[in-house]
């Protein structure tokens, strides 16, 4: 069982049951977003508590929080199902990501005279250049990480925080499918011009440019995702 995730976390013995569901909950979505729990992957509940030094209670609860966010599929009396990614998935959820990216982006551009938005583009800034630098050097997995904060912080420090929340949720599972197909898809090298785009119309209090940059940016990602995870999904999936 890959459990290196979830051993990190072993000796921390929070004090209340909720912090426990907290801590099991973080653990598990750790190791199924960067794919150490690949999609059908089957855990049994009462490993992973071992695992994390708990009851099987709190792991349980934190198994149906992830139950309803979509990543996995809770099995009475066996254990937790890592859901596969489909292509139908992973449309919807760019269908949602290119929406709430492209309002994000908006939202800054019109904040773009704030001391605040100026940090956040230092930020994502800061995360471009290392997605340039791992590419120069073929690392795509921190090109991946790099990636995954970019939009992190585009979504997150918009300022919207119930389009954040929302965000948060569905790009678990972009950042999945971006794991497992970034072997499979031609090298990333778009992706930092695209994102210089989005930050050099955020900079300009350009709303409109904004919106428009970063929701073509998701929209050709998904035209690179999608028929890749067709190959292997399952006729109805």
């Amino acid at each position: 069982m890959p459990s290196a995730v979830l051993r990190k976390r072993k000796n921390a013995r929070p004090a209340h049951s909720g912090s426990r569901v907290e801590n099991a909950y973080a653990a598990l979505k750790s190791a199924i977003r960067e794919n150490i729990y690949p999609p059908g992957h089957f855990a049994a509940e009462n490993e992973v508590a071992n695992q994390l030094g708990m009851s099987r209670t709190p792991v349980h609860e934190a198994a149906i929080r992830l139950q309803e966010e979509g990543l996995v599929e809770v099995l009475p009396r066996r254990g937790i199902l890592v859901r596969a990614i489909s292509h139908r998935d992973i449309r919807e959820t760019y269908e949602l990501t290119i929406a709430l990216e492209s309002m994000a982006a908006e939202v800054l551009a019109a904040r773009s005279s704030s001391p605040d938005v100026n940090r956040i583009i230092a930020r994502l800034e800061t995360e471009t250049k290392a997605m340039e630098s791992a590419i120069k050097k073929n690392d795509l997995d921190k090109w991946a990480a790099a990636d995954d904060r970019f939009h992190e912080i585009l979504t997150g420090e918009c300022g919207n925080g119930r389009l954040s929340r929302m965000a948060s949720t569905i790009r678990d599972q972009t950042h999945r499918a971006r794991l497992l197909t970034l072997r499979l898809r031609p090298l990333p090298v778009k992706s930092a011009p695209e994102h210089r785009a989005i930050i050099e119309a955020i900079r300009k209090g350009d709303p409109a440019a904004a919106a428009k940059t970063a929701g073509a940016h998701r929209r050709r990602a998904s035209e690179i995702m999608i028929p890749l995870l067709q190959k292997f999904s399952t006729p109805n999936a």
